[in-house]
C-alpha cells in the first residue's frame, strides 16, 4: 500500500515537474530589424563637456539645445527627465518625441506639437561636445546622430537618419 502511495506521488510530482520546465513557443515577429540589431548607445563622456550656463532656458530650470536634424532637446534639471521633440529621423511609428524619467528607459510618442519647442530659439550644440546635468549627458556624435545617456541606468536613446531608438 505504501509503494502505491509513493509511486502515485512520485507520478504527481513528476508531471508538475513537466510543466515548469516545458519549452515555451515564441511568435515569429517577421524579419528582423537592422537597426534594432544593433541597440548598444555609444559612449558620449568621450566627447568633452561643454558649460551649460550658455544652453540654461526656462528660468534655469532646464538645459536645451538643437540638434542638426532640427530636434529641441532638453535636460531638465528639476524633473530628473530628458528628451527631444520635433521631427526625428526614423523614429518608431513615426514620433516626434522620445523622453525619458529617473533611471527608466526612455520611450517614443506622439505629441500635437513639439513639447520642447516652449523652450523658445536654442543654441545648437556642438558635434562631438556633451552637455552633462548630474548622471544624464547628451552629444551629437561624430556622425551627427544625437544620443543621451543616464549613466546610472545606461538607459537611453540614439536619432539618427539610420535609424533611432531607446535602450
Amino acid at each position: 500500500m505504501l509503494s502505491r502511495i509513493v509511486t502515485g506521488l512520485i507520478g504527481v510530482v513528476g508531471a508538475a515537474m513537466s510543466l515548469l520546465i516545458a519549452p515555451v513557443a515564441c511568435a515569429d515577429d517577421g524579419p528582423p530589424n537592422p537597426i534594432a540589431a544593433n541597440t548598444s548607445l555609444p559612449n558620449v563622456n568621450v566627447y568633452p563637456p561643454i558649460s551649460p550656463v550658455d544652453f540654461s532656458v526656462m528660468d534655469g530650470a532646464w538645459y536645451a539645445f538643437g540638434t542638426p536634424n532640427g530636434l529641441t532637446c532638453v535636460i531638465d534639471k528639476s524633473r530628473n527627465s530628458y528628451g527631444c521633440s520635433g521631427p526625428i529621423p526614423a523614429a518608431p511609428d513615426g514620433a516626434n518625441l522620445v523622453s525619458g524619467v529617473g533611471l527608466e528607459q526612455p520611450a517614443f510618442a506622439n505629441s500635437a506639437q513639439p513639447l520642447y519647442a516652449v523652450a523658445g530659439p536654442v543654441k545648437q550644440l556642438p558635434p562631438q561636445s556633451r552637455l552633462s546635468y548630474r548622471n544624464v549627458s547628451c552629444a551629437i556624435d561624430v556622425g551627427g546622430a544625437t544620443v543621451c545617456v543616464n549613466s546610472s541606468s545606461q538607459h537611453g536613446f540614439m536619432l539618427s537618419p539610420a535609424g533611432s531608438f531607446a535602450a
